[in-house]
């Protein structure tokens, strides 16, 4: 059993920052989100430990503004688990580490052949961790003891495996580079928004023709939308999705947008339970003109890039450009003998 507190008010939460302060020593920060089940990444739990001070397990919610933690340990070296996927939610707390010590990125510049957080905390100091409560919905509340239990043990061994890695790290001579890599970590910039992002739905593969393209991402774009507005996963909010894959999305072209809300009624054995969504379905049906919606271009109508099978490396490129055999050709269907032309006889296109 670990030894921990909960600071879910600003009392506590004032008295947990004075014993961090008064202590001495680096600092083990971890941040427990609920991906999978809400859209943001905002942290919904930070654990600190410092020697002489404790465990403490703040309730970001509860206690809203953080500046008194940033004034009491910003100044000190804090030691993570894979900072790069901490450091996010902890910035929008506004906490900013001065410097910082990553387990993992040491554990894998020493050519640790597991760099899990159980992994190394048993390799380093015998200890066995249970990892069960990782992908849990850390939004809940009231967060059941085992959560809080296994919070608290993500935390309370990461300095003692942190004097261990460095001991590791000095003796192979690689404590300049760890100190590098913690620093590109700490100033690293965040990743640029995807290029396009909707092309990433589900079964758009299947989706044929620019106007239904559109109406797919109209359709994808509504959904995060809402999953934007009610913080919770696009997965669980995709009302949408999954009532109008086959009646709107992979429709034919010839068949109209809905212009009603009555005329979006959901197929059989399936209903809407989201107010008003269908209405914005309605309200975003494409208006763009045929040049202005998304095209994927099809190879066998015009100039585009092939996919090919995975092959030896150097043997030919994955990817051709090819263009269409000109109207002079006329070979059977299974057979071509305008090698210079023809894709299908170079192996490009199955005939």
């Amino acid at each position: 059993m670990a030894d921990y507190e909960v600071i879910a008010d600003r009392k506590s939460f004032e008295r947990a920052t004075e014993r961090l302060a008064a202590a001495d020593g680096p600092v083990a920060v971890d941040v427990e989100r609920a991906s999978g089940f809400r859209y943001s990444q905002r942290a919904y739990l930070v654990q600190v430990f410092r020697r002489e001070a404790g465990v403490f397990l703040f309730d970001p919610p509860a206690i809203g503004d953080f500046t008194p933690l940033q004034e009491a340990i910003g100044d000190v070296e804090w030691v993570f688990h894979a900072a790069s996927q901490d450091l996010p939610s902890l910035r929008e707390l506004r906490l900013e580490p001065a410097s910082v010590f990553d387990t993992e990125l040491a554990s894998r510049l020493l050519g640790h052949e597991r760099v899990g957080l159980a992994a190394v905390v048993e390799e380093t100091l015998g200890i066995t961790l249970k990892k069960e409560h990782s992908a849990a919905d850390w939004s809940t509340r009231p967060l059941p003891e085992s959560w809080l239990e296994y919070a608290a043990l993500d935390v309370l061994h990461l300095i003692d495996v942190e004097d261990a890695l460095a001991a590791e790290l000095a003796e192979t001579g690689k404590t300049e580079i760890a100190v590098e890599e913690f620093a590109a970590t700490l100033s690293r910039a965040p990743k640029p928004p995807r290029e396009d992002p909707w092309r990433r739905l589900s079964g758009l593969h299947k989706v044929r023709g620019a106007r239904n393209l559109a109406i797919a991402r109209e359709l994808w774009t509504a959904r995060e939308d809402y999953a934007k507005e009610m913080d919770v996963s696009p997965g669980d909010s995709s009302r949408i999705a999954r009532c109008s894959p086959r009646s709107s999305a992979a429709r034919p072209a010839s068949r109209p947008w809905p212009e009603s809300r009555s005329s979006t009624a959901a197929p059989a054995g399936r209903s809407w339970t989201a107010g008003g969504t269908r209405s914005s379905v309605v309200a975003r049906r494409p208006t763009c003109p045929a040049s202005a919606c998304p095209v994927t271009p099809c190879p066998r109508r015009g100039r585009g890039r092939i996919a090919t099978p995975r092959r030896m490396p150097g043997s030919r490129p994955r990817a051709r450009w090819w263009r269409p055999p000109p109207r002079s050709c006329t070979c059977p269907p299974r057979i071509c003998s305008r090698r210079t032309t023809c894709a299908a006889s170079r192996g490009i296109l199955p005939h």
